[in-house]
């Protein structure tokens, strides 16, 4: 597996993260337990990010909170899979989350779905399958892509809401290298796997298709929701152009992060970085008027992701943006705006 690790400090993604974490189910205490500890990112042993993470899990397993154990594990592996001791908190964090199954609120299912991975081959895909038992073969698929670094997993609690809440299926998958998806991540690969995988939804029998994507994974609900190749997209905090022009570089580790998704071995330099991200852009797409309904969301302090990437959607016909202030990347510190907000488009957008 191709990887590496970077230069990272642990303070500057407490303070980036530190709502997403509690957000996501990580009880505060423990977050604060562990900011407490972790002294290095990468370091193997007390004080090292995986390590204390990985403590946290180990207690919440061995007490049966299979649940919150998969949470913890999922930060220990956070922010990628750059080398062998995160790898290995991911698989625990399968493993707890698959123990943890039996008592979730909703139906699930793993599978493994093979789609053409753009290249003339193809490639296995797991996805997590929910539904509320009972439900009609004909209801609404929702798939949901989370971003480079916040995977399937991680959004559990928000995959359950929007099952319960919408009545419909939801299929949640990883982007390209990222998670238990193969790799590596590219601009037309990634877009042939969500066709891929919109097509397995429509076998279904449903009578709708929506994506929900977050972060990177907004970016490829934005190129499904322009394409029309779904019913109705929602793209949360989502990078469609300005994001992948030259110049432009996110921080918090960001350039790291998607390096590994991207498969390289080494850091980018900023020539490599303005070579590698302009294919991204969907700038193609905006100069189409073929887009299904859309919902775009973001803060407007994101430090990722630029306001443009939200305002560009503005005027487009069947297409509503927010940009909410001091909100952050996704605009995660105001989910309880957002997620009654998608909830109550997304019931109209697919008939629910």
């Amino acid at each position: 597996m191709m990887a590496y690790e970077w230069p990272l400090e642990p303070e500057a993604l407490f303070l980036e993260r530190y709502p997403h974490m509690t957000s996501t189910g990580m009880p505060a205490v423990d977050v604060d337990g562990v900011r407490a500890e972790i002294t290095d990112m990468w370091a193997d042993g007390p004080g090292g990010w995986v390590h204390e993470w990985s403590r946290v899990a180990r207690r919440y397993a061995g007490a049966g909170r299979h649940d919150l154990a998969a949470l913890a594990y999922g930060w220990a592996k956070f922010p990628s899979l750059a080398n062998t001791t995160r790898r290995d908190a991911f698989e625990h964090q399968l493993s707890e989350y698959l123990l943890a199954a039996s008592g979730f609120d909703v139906g699930f299912e793993r599978r493994v779905v093979t789609v053409p991975d753009g290249t003339g081959g193809r490639v296995d895909v797991p996805v997590h399958l929910f539904a509320v038992p009972g439900v009609a073969a004909d209801v609404p698929v929702l798939l949901v892509s989370g971003g480079v670094d916040t995977w399937k997993m991680d959004l559990h609690a928000v995959l359950v809401g929007f099952t319960q809440l919408l009545r419909v299926r939801v299929l949640a998958f990883d982007l390209p290298g990222t998670g238990d998806t193969p790799g590596p991540m590219t601009p037309h690969g990634g877009a042939a796997i969500v066709t891929g995988l919109i097509g397995h939804a429509r076998g279904f029998g449903a009578r709708r298709i929506g994506h929900l994507g977050v972060s990177m994974g907004g970016h490829y609900a934005a190129r499904s929701g322009l394409e029309g190749a779904v019913d109705a997209a929602v793209v949360l905090g989502g990078p469609v152009e300005r994001a992948f022009a030259p110049g432009w570089k996110p921080s918090f580790g960001m350039d790291g992060i998607v390096g590994n998704a991207l498969g390289l071995t080494a850091p980018p330099g900023p020539a490599d970085w303005d070579t590698l991200m302009p294919p991204f852009s969907l700038r193609p797409l905006l100069d189409q008027d073929r887009n299904a309904p859309m919902l775009v969301v973001n803060g407007a302090d994101d430090v990722h992701v630029p306001p443009h990437d939200t305002l560009v959607f503005e005027g487009r016909r069947d297409t509503r943006t927010l940009l909410l202030p001091d909100a952050g990347h996704c605009a995660v510190r105001k989910l309880d705006e957002v997620l009654p907000e998608t909830i109550a488009w997304l019931t109209d957008a697919l008939g629910s």
